[in-house]
């Protein structure tokens, strides 16, 4: 039995079909409310779908459970509530990594490219408390995620019981189906192609750093399924342990990634550009880029899949399509 929180979510429930596709037995951990966020689970529906409110009790009869993935989060970036911020994202988190020690379950949680702010100090994703200690998220919810990642850094210095296994995955701009429920927290992919379809051209903020061109500002874009792929290889690998960046380790601007979406939806190349909201002002990252060389060094081989063919596989074989879910 594997569990998933957040598995109706967008990470969550593409690894969930993965998992079900393999034949694992599942339980997800979520709500699915009323905004439609069961179509994520309506192919491939969980053994047990769990709230959030009976987890603890759940765990605590001792399930048999043969990994734990936690990617259930607050996970807005412009999310203000820092209580239940800290909550959510650290405090839960924390509780759950100590099962998992006792348990001897193995533990795999998500973490985020936010953790790493404006980028200054790199985007390596070393897991030592003084590396750590000097990355300053420039959001609560980066900060949270960050906060966790120090915590652990800080039980494992100091020699703490730990789960057999452990991953923390830094995820950098992931895109794909069943993100549909996020509304203003959707990728750009999906953004760009909403806009297209009703007649515009793509939009595009204009720089907020002088050095920086007007769409030339840079991301990891990474498609979901390479993002499952990853976290399987961790099922698959139980002597792989660490923290890890979840990015295809190159960057590639906003213009690609317009210019892909245009390609895919088989419209002519054109952009707009527009301001940058004052609330975004002073933290946006203007460039992240995954090292990915301890994922590598730690075996994983898989290889990731090029911006042009994640955008055209997500706009041909899912947004054009009347059934959009993976």
């Amino acid at each position: 039995m594997i569990m998933v929180t957040g598995g109706a979510g967008f990470i969550g429930s593409n690894l969930h079909a993965a998992l079900v596709a393999r034949g694992c037995e599942t339980v997800v951990v979520d709500r699915l409310r009323s905004n439609g966020k069961w179509h994520n689970l309506a192919k491939h529906p969980p053994a047990r779908l769990l709230p959030p409110d009976q987890l603890e009790a759940f765990l605590a009869s001792r399930p048999p459970l043969a990994m734990l993935f936690h990617l259930g989060a607050i996970s807005e970036t412009t999310a203000t509530d820092g209580d239940a911020a800290w909550a959510v994202n650290v405090a839960l988190p924390l509780r759950l990594w100590q099962w998992c020690a006792v348990q001897q379950v193995p533990f795999v949680y998500a973490s985020s490219a936010s953790t790493y702010g404006d980028g200054s100090l790199g985007f390596e994703d070393d897991g030592a408390v003084a590396y750590l200690e000097r990355l300053r998220p420039l959001n609560l919810y980066g900060w949270t995620k960050h906060a966790f990642d120090l915590r652990i850094a800080r039980l494992l210095e100091a020699g703490q019981k730990r789960p057999p296994q452990w991953a923390g995955l830094k995820f950098f701009n992931v895109f794909g189906p069943n993100e549909y429920h996020k509304r203003g927290m959707v990728s750009v992919v999906k953004v760009k192609h909403d806009e297209i379809r009703a007649g515009l051209a793509p939009r595009l903020y204009r720089s907020d750093q002088p050095e920086v061109e007007d769409g030339a500002q840079r991301r990891d874009f990474i498609w979901v399924g390479d993002v499952v792929d990853v976290m399987l290889w961790l099922r698959d690998t139980p002597a792989a342990s660490g923290l890890f960046n979840v990015g295809t380790g190159r960057a590639r601007s906003y213009r690609d990634l317009a210019h892909a979406v245009c390609d895919a939806a088989g419209v002519e190349r054109r952009i707009e550009f527009v301001e940058m909201p004052d609330a975004l002002q002073g933290q946006y990252q203007s460039f992240t880029e995954a090292g990915i060389v301890r994922l590598r060094a730690a075996g994983y081989t898989g290889q990731f899949t090029p911006l042009e063919e994640g955008v055209r596989r997500y706009v041909q074989d899912y947004l054009t399509q009347p059934d959009p879910y993976q």
